[in-house]
């Protein structure tokens, strides 16, 4: 699996127009292959009128799922470079539909590719995205003295809280780099006196903070 990627936080349309052709690139998250077709009927039933409407979609952090569709272009002009732009910008988790209205000017095969593709690369622009990072999950158990203080250090710090639960001892879940574990563990003792409790979990992604 990859150390990181990147996504959409919101749906959004952005327009570009090429020889008189009118290109809408919708963009949206998609946590799931039915989550984007469901994005790509939905913009196919808003642009009915439309010349084209032409879809690529990476499902998986390790882009385990991608389909793109020409919708009628010639073939490999339209879907595949929309596609390719979503890889090659590290896209996953995303769908993207760019509408076509007709001009009136044939683009011909490369301005076609350079129309579609640039679409959703000028869409991603102006829309924005988020990276998301892979983090070990992890469990720190401390007394609710020391709770507080703890709280305060891991955000202070940047540590991705992802859970704070109070019982007997206050329980609190964090995301960790692999690579900050050990520091991590070792900085967890000295803070508390080697009284807190520290269990490793499985593996998820998270936003890194401070991104664009």
């Amino acid at each position: 699996m990859p150390d990181e990627y990147r996504t959409v936080t919101h749906a959004g349309v952005h327009e570009t127009e090429v020889n008189r052709s009118r290109f809408l690139c919708a963009l949206a998250p998609a946590a799931t292959e039915q989550e984007a077709q469901e994005f790509v009927a939905a913009v196919r039933r808003e642009h009915a009128d439309a010349t084209h409407n032409c879809f690529a979609y990476v499902i998986g952090a390790d882009a385990s799922v991608q389909r793109a569709s020409d919708d009628g272009e010639p073939g490999g002009t339209a879907g595949v470079p929309m596609l390719q732009m979503l890889l090659r910008r590290d896209m996953r988790y995303v769908v993207a539909v760019v509408t076509r209205y007709y001009g009136g000017v044939k683009l011909g095969a490369g301005g076609l590719i350079r129309a579609y593709g640039g679409a959703v690369g000028e869409a991603l622009d102006v829309l924005g995205t988020r990276t998301r990072r892979r983090f070990r999950l992890a469990t720190v158990t401390v007394d609710h003295q020391r709770a507080g203080k703890i709280q305060n250090d891991l955000r202070s710090t940047g540590r991705e809280v992802r859970d704070v639960r109070y019982g007997e001892a206050v329980t609190i879940e964090i995301g960790l780099p692999d690579a900050d574990v050990d520091a991590f563990r070792t900085w967890l003792a000295d803070a508390t006196a080697g009284t807190a409790g520290f269990t490793l979990g499985g593996e998820a992604y998270g936003e890194v903070h401070g991104d664009a």
